[in-house]
């Protein structure tokens, strides 16, 4: 569950979103960000501790790529979920079809309620 914690923070998501396409060096990231360097070695090293990114050294770049087993985790984790959400929101296109045709064919006064 710590990489969960982790994921919590939008730029550390961005980061793995990156990191997704390939491994980066840690210059290549952070000149992608708003923010200074030391912040975006702060959220690589959550990453890191998280297990949800690898670094190697070569020669005088940290490269990064990211480390699926702590998603996978994730994944199997929010499967009882899946179902729930997936009922509600058959349930909510249900709801919008209705709506859709209520809107397209409106009741008349002969209609029944």
């Amino acid at each position: 569950m710590e990489a969960l914690a982790a994921l919590a923070d939008p730029t550390r998501r961005e980061l793995l979103g990156l990191l997704a396409q390939g491994e980066l060096a840690a210059g290549e990231l952070a000149g992608r960000f708003p923010v200074s360097r030391p912040a975006v070695s702060r959220h690589l090293r959550v990453l890191r501790e998280a297990g949800l990114v690898r670094s190697r050294v070569e020669g005088r770049r940290r490269l990064y790529a990211l480390d699926p087993r702590p998603l996978r985790e994730l994944d199997e984790w929010l499967e009882p979920y899946r179902d729930l959400w997936a009922q509600r929101l058959d349930a909510l296109d249900t709801e919008i079809a209705r709506g859709r045709r209520a809107r397209v064919h409106p009741p008349t006064d002969g209609d029944a309620p």
